[in-house]
Protein backbone atom coordinates (compact mmCIF):
# COMPACT_ATOMS: atom_id res chain seq x y z
CA UNK A 1 0.00 0.00 0.00
CA UNK A 2 1.31 3.36 -0.98
CA UNK A 3 2.52 5.09 2.75
CA UNK A 4 1.20 8.40 3.89
CA UNK A 5 3.92 11.26 4.38
CA UNK A 6 3.06 11.12 7.96
CA UNK A 7 4.32 7.58 8.47
CA UNK A 8 7.98 6.64 9.14
CA UNK A 9 9.81 4.37 7.07
CA UNK A 10 10.05 0.98 9.40
CA UNK A 11 6.87 0.94 10.43
CA UNK A 12 4.42 -2.10 9.91
CA UNK A 13 1.44 -1.39 8.10
CA UNK A 14 -0.08 -5.02 8.09
CA UNK A 15 -0.58 -5.10 11.94
CA UNK A 16 -3.48 -3.40 13.69
CA UNK A 17 -1.95 -0.32 16.11
CA UNK A 18 -3.70 0.80 19.68
CA UNK A 19 -3.14 4.61 19.03
CA UNK A 20 -4.24 4.40 15.17
CA UNK A 21 -7.26 2.03 16.11
CA UNK A 22 -8.55 4.81 18.77
CA UNK A 23 -7.76 7.62 16.52
CA UNK A 24 -10.82 5.69 14.25
CA UNK A 25 -12.93 5.41 16.78
CA UNK A 26 -13.13 9.06 17.18
CA UNK A 27 -13.74 9.55 13.11
CA UNK A 28 -10.00 10.61 12.86
CA UNK A 29 -8.00 10.06 9.19
CA UNK A 30 -4.69 8.71 10.56
CA UNK A 31 -5.42 5.01 10.75
CA UNK A 32 -5.46 2.08 8.14
CA UNK A 33 -7.63 -0.70 6.98
CA UNK A 34 -5.67 -3.42 9.15
CA UNK A 35 -6.94 -0.92 12.08
CA UNK A 36 -10.42 -0.17 10.90
CA UNK A 37 -11.53 -4.11 10.50
CA UNK A 38 -9.78 -4.63 13.76
CA UNK A 39 -12.36 -1.81 15.12
CA UNK A 40 -14.59 -3.14 13.24
CA UNK A 41 -14.56 -6.65 14.86
CA UNK A 42 -14.60 -5.11 18.17
CA UNK A 43 -17.54 -2.69 17.85
CA UNK A 44 -19.26 -6.13 16.59
CA UNK A 45 -18.24 -7.99 19.80
CA UNK A 46 -19.09 -4.30 21.69
CA UNK A 47 -21.21 -1.70 20.02
CA UNK A 48 -21.05 1.01 22.62
CA UNK A 49 -16.93 1.44 21.51
CA UNK A 50 -16.79 4.01 19.99
CA UNK A 51 -19.10 5.80 22.08
CA UNK A 52 -16.89 5.03 24.87
CA UNK A 53 -13.61 6.55 23.20
CA UNK A 54 -15.76 9.25 23.12
CA UNK A 55 -16.48 9.43 26.56
CA UNK A 56 -13.28 9.20 27.45
CA UNK A 57 -11.92 12.01 25.03
CA UNK A 58 -14.86 14.19 26.76
CA UNK A 59 -13.55 12.99 30.44
CA UNK A 60 -10.14 14.33 29.07
CA UNK A 61 -11.43 17.85 28.09
CA UNK A 62 -13.18 18.27 31.21
CA UNK A 63 -10.25 17.34 32.98
CA UNK A 64 -7.72 19.40 31.05
CA UNK A 65 -9.94 22.53 31.51
CA UNK A 66 -10.34 21.97 35.24
CA UNK A 67 -6.45 22.12 36.18
CA UNK A 68 -6.42 25.11 33.57
CA UNK A 69 -9.36 26.67 35.84
CA UNK A 70 -7.18 25.64 39.00
CA UNK A 71 -4.30 27.70 37.60
CA UNK A 72 -1.95 24.28 36.39
CA UNK A 73 0.00 25.23 33.00
CA UNK A 74 2.34 22.70 32.40
CA UNK A 75 1.26 18.97 31.23
CA UNK A 76 2.67 15.73 30.85
CA UNK A 77 0.51 13.85 28.54
CA UNK A 78 1.86 10.29 28.42
CA UNK A 79 0.67 7.83 25.42
CA UNK A 80 -0.79 10.93 24.33
CA UNK A 81 -1.36 8.71 20.57
CA UNK A 82 -2.41 10.86 17.48
CA UNK A 83 -3.06 14.06 18.16
CA UNK A 84 -6.58 14.55 16.99
CA UNK A 85 -9.74 16.48 18.08
CA UNK A 86 -9.34 18.74 21.18
CA UNK A 87 -5.54 18.35 21.57
CA UNK A 88 -4.64 18.60 25.36
CA UNK A 89 -2.54 22.49 24.07
CA UNK A 90 -5.62 23.75 22.49
CA UNK A 91 -7.70 22.65 25.12
CA UNK A 92 -5.64 24.50 28.06
CA UNK A 93 -4.42 27.03 26.04
CA UNK A 94 -8.32 28.05 25.51
CA UNK A 95 -7.88 29.21 29.36
CA UNK A 96 -4.21 29.71 30.12
CA UNK A 97 -2.71 30.55 26.59
CA UNK A 98 1.21 30.19 27.89
CA UNK A 99 0.31 26.81 28.61
CA UNK A 100 3.09 24.16 28.11
CA UNK A 101 2.51 20.57 27.08
CA UNK A 102 5.31 17.60 26.32
CA UNK A 103 3.64 14.80 24.57
CA UNK A 104 4.97 11.47 25.18
CA UNK A 105 4.25 8.25 22.98
CA UNK A 106 5.80 5.10 22.39
CA UNK A 107 4.67 4.61 18.92
CA UNK A 108 6.79 5.98 15.86
CA UNK A 109 3.59 6.72 13.87
CA UNK A 110 1.55 9.20 16.72
CA UNK A 111 5.28 10.76 17.17
CA UNK A 112 5.91 11.72 14.04
CA UNK A 113 2.24 13.26 13.43
CA UNK A 114 2.52 14.92 16.14
CA UNK A 115 5.98 16.35 15.49
CA UNK A 116 5.03 17.20 11.92
CA UNK A 117 1.38 19.17 13.88
CA UNK A 118 3.37 20.98 16.20
CA UNK A 119 6.09 22.08 14.08
CA UNK A 120 7.07 25.41 15.03
CA UNK A 121 5.24 25.73 18.48
CA UNK A 122 7.92 26.80 21.18
CA UNK A 123 5.87 25.33 24.01
CA UNK A 124 4.63 22.32 22.39
CA UNK A 125 7.54 19.11 22.72
CA UNK A 126 6.86 15.99 21.26
CA UNK A 127 8.92 12.47 22.83
CA UNK A 128 9.21 9.06 21.86
CA UNK A 129 9.38 7.58 24.79
CA UNK A 130 7.50 4.48 26.89
CA UNK A 131 5.90 4.68 30.57
CA UNK A 132 7.64 1.19 31.19
CA UNK A 133 10.67 3.02 30.79
CA UNK A 134 10.14 5.52 33.02
CA UNK A 135 14.00 6.62 34.19
CA UNK A 136 14.53 7.08 30.94
CA UNK A 137 11.38 9.23 30.29
CA UNK A 138 12.01 11.10 32.99
CA UNK A 139 15.49 11.82 31.90
CA UNK A 140 14.33 13.23 28.51
CA UNK A 141 14.98 16.57 28.45
CA UNK A 142 12.09 17.76 26.94
CA UNK A 143 10.50 16.51 30.08
CA UNK A 144 13.01 17.15 33.15
CA UNK A 145 12.59 20.69 31.88
CA UNK A 146 8.95 20.90 32.41
CA UNK A 147 9.52 19.54 35.51
CA UNK A 148 12.60 21.75 36.44
CA UNK A 149 10.59 24.91 36.97
CA UNK A 150 9.30 23.33 40.17
CA UNK A 151 5.35 24.50 38.80
CA UNK A 152 2.78 22.30 39.53
CA UNK A 153 2.63 19.81 36.39
CA UNK A 154 -0.29 18.05 35.44
CA UNK A 155 0.58 13.77 34.27
CA UNK A 156 -1.97 12.64 32.05
CA UNK A 157 -2.41 9.02 31.95
CA UNK A 158 -5.79 8.86 30.11
CA UNK A 159 -6.00 5.06 29.06
CA UNK A 160 -2.88 3.95 28.79
CA UNK A 161 -1.79 2.07 31.97
CA UNK A 162 -3.83 -0.66 31.11
CA UNK A 163 -1.54 -1.33 28.52
CA UNK A 164 0.33 -1.74 31.09
CA UNK A 165 0.79 -5.52 32.66
CA UNK A 166 1.09 -6.59 36.10
CA UNK A 167 4.20 -7.67 35.65
CA UNK A 168 5.45 -4.60 34.58
CA UNK A 169 3.69 -2.77 37.63
CA UNK A 170 2.17 -0.03 36.41
CA UNK A 171 1.61 1.38 40.16
CA UNK A 172 5.45 1.51 41.09
CA UNK A 173 5.68 3.01 37.31
CA UNK A 174 2.74 5.76 38.35
CA UNK A 175 4.85 6.15 41.92
CA UNK A 176 8.22 6.58 40.32
CA UNK A 177 6.40 9.74 38.51
CA UNK A 178 4.80 10.61 41.41
CA UNK A 179 7.85 11.07 43.79
CA UNK A 180 9.54 14.12 40.99
CA UNK A 181 6.46 16.30 40.90
CA UNK A 182 6.57 19.46 42.28
CA UNK A 183 3.89 19.92 45.44
CA UNK A 184 0.86 21.04 43.59
CA UNK A 185 0.79 18.45 40.62
CA UNK A 186 -1.43 16.43 39.50
CA UNK A 187 -2.75 13.08 37.88
CA UNK A 188 -5.44 12.26 35.58
CA UNK A 189 -6.25 8.98 35.25
CA UNK A 190 -8.74 6.72 33.27
CA UNK A 191 -8.58 2.58 32.88
CA UNK A 192 -10.67 0.24 31.52
CA UNK A 193 -12.52 -1.38 34.35
CA UNK A 194 -13.74 -5.12 34.71
CA UNK A 195 -16.78 -4.04 36.57
CA UNK A 196 -18.39 -2.15 34.01
CA UNK A 197 -19.48 -4.95 31.58
CA UNK A 198 -17.82 -7.89 32.58
CA UNK A 199 -19.85 -9.61 30.02
CA UNK A 200 -17.74 -8.14 27.71
CA UNK A 201 -13.96 -7.80 29.23
CA UNK A 202 -12.21 -11.60 28.51
CA UNK A 203 -13.46 -10.79 24.37
CA UNK A 204 -12.08 -7.50 24.23
CA UNK A 205 -8.99 -8.56 26.19
CA UNK A 206 -8.31 -11.19 23.82
CA UNK A 207 -8.75 -9.14 20.74
CA UNK A 208 -6.24 -6.67 22.00
CA UNK A 209 -3.80 -9.68 22.69
CA UNK A 210 -3.08 -9.80 18.62
CA UNK A 211 -1.89 -6.66 18.82
CA UNK A 212 1.60 -5.26 19.70
CA UNK A 213 -0.58 -3.83 22.50
CA UNK A 214 -2.49 -6.36 24.68
CA UNK A 215 -5.01 -4.46 27.29
CA UNK A 216 -5.16 -5.49 31.08
CA UNK A 217 -8.38 -4.49 32.53
CA UNK A 218 -8.88 -4.33 36.49
CA UNK A 219 -10.85 -4.07 38.99
CA UNK A 220 -12.13 -0.29 40.63
CA UNK A 221 -9.90 -0.70 43.64
CA UNK A 222 -6.42 -1.39 41.38
CA UNK A 223 -7.38 1.46 39.46
CA UNK A 224 -7.94 3.75 43.22
CA UNK A 225 -4.84 2.57 44.09
CA UNK A 226 -2.74 4.25 40.96
CA UNK A 227 -3.46 7.51 43.18
CA UNK A 228 -1.76 6.19 46.30
CA UNK A 229 0.24 9.55 47.51
CA UNK A 230 -2.14 11.97 45.61
CA UNK A 231 -5.46 13.17 46.94
CA UNK A 232 -8.76 12.65 44.86
CA UNK A 233 -10.90 15.90 44.17
CA UNK A 234 -14.74 14.98 44.20
CA UNK A 235 -16.27 13.21 43.02
CA UNK A 236 -13.43 10.21 43.42
CA UNK A 237 -12.84 7.25 41.02
CA UNK A 238 -16.18 7.06 38.65
CA UNK A 239 -16.83 5.76 35.58
CA UNK A 240 -16.14 8.40 32.73
CA UNK A 241 -19.72 9.95 32.23
CA UNK A 242 -19.79 10.92 36.09
CA UNK A 243 -16.65 12.74 36.63
CA UNK A 244 -17.74 16.39 36.73
CA UNK A 245 -20.21 16.23 33.66
CA UNK A 246 -20.80 18.95 31.91
CA UNK A 247 -24.68 18.91 32.92
CA UNK A 248 -25.76 16.70 35.10
CA UNK A 249 -28.57 14.92 32.22
CA UNK A 250 -25.45 14.24 30.53
CA UNK A 251 -24.64 11.27 32.66
CA UNK A 252 -27.26 8.83 31.53
CA UNK A 253 -28.72 5.89 33.36
CA UNK A 254 -26.16 3.94 33.05
CA UNK A 255 -22.50 5.26 33.17
CA UNK A 256 -21.10 2.03 33.48
CA UNK A 257 -21.70 0.74 30.11
CA UNK A 258 -18.92 3.15 29.27
CA UNK A 259 -17.20 0.81 31.69
CA UNK A 260 -13.90 2.92 31.86
CA UNK A 261 -13.36 4.66 35.31
CA UNK A 262 -11.30 7.73 35.71
CA UNK A 263 -10.46 10.65 38.58
CA UNK A 264 -8.10 13.13 39.29
CA UNK A 265 -5.50 14.03 42.38
CA UNK A 266 -3.25 16.07 43.63
CA UNK A 267 0.08 15.53 44.94
CA UNK A 268 0.23 17.41 48.11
Amino acid sequence: MRRPSWVPEGTDLDKPNAARVYDYYLGGSHNFEVDREMARKAIALWPELPQIMRSNRAFLRRAVTFLAEQGVTRFLDIGSGIPTFGAVHEIARAIRPEAKVVYVDRDPVAVAHSRLLLEGDPDCAVVQADLRDVADLLARPEVAELLAAGEPVAVLLVAVAHFVSDEEDPWKLIGVIRDVLPPGSALVLSHASLEGRPDQAEDHQKLYKRTPTPLTMRTHEQITAMFSGFELVEPGVVYLPQWRPDQPGTVGEHPERMTGVAGVGFRP
